[in-house]
């Protein structure tokens, strides 16, 4: 199965999960406090972090979380947008290696 997933830049954090959970209606099933959130739904993948290489509200990338992917796998279509493709044990991975405190389970 695959879930869209989007990417975005964001400075005001805490602002930003409070918003996205309201529309997204659930909580995130990953925070790390001050720095990211990531929301898994039936079909959708979404996270937001304050990213100093990225404008507030711009899109950091864009991907699949894909069941299927044996690894994880990054290029550039030909408007310069990052794409990603990803497991949910890859993305999960990534998380503990980026913030070892976070201890994120899928």
């Amino acid at each position: 199965m695959k879930k869209f997933h989007i990417a975005i830049s964001t400075n005001r954090i805490e602002e930003t999960i409070a918003d996205y959970s309201s529309r997204l209606g659930i909580q995130p099933c990953s925070t790390i406090p001050g720095e990211y959130a990531l929301w898994r739904t039936e079909s959708l993948n979404i996270s937001v972090r304050k990213d100093p290489d990225h404008d507030a509200g711009t899109l950091r990338h864009l991907g699949w979380e894909d069941s299927t992917a044996l690894e994880f796998s990054e290029d550039t279509d030909v408007n310069g947008i990052t794409w990603e493709r990803f497991s949910e044990q890859h993305q999960a991975h990534e998380i503990n290696d980026l913030w070892p405190g976070a201890n994120y389970q899928p």
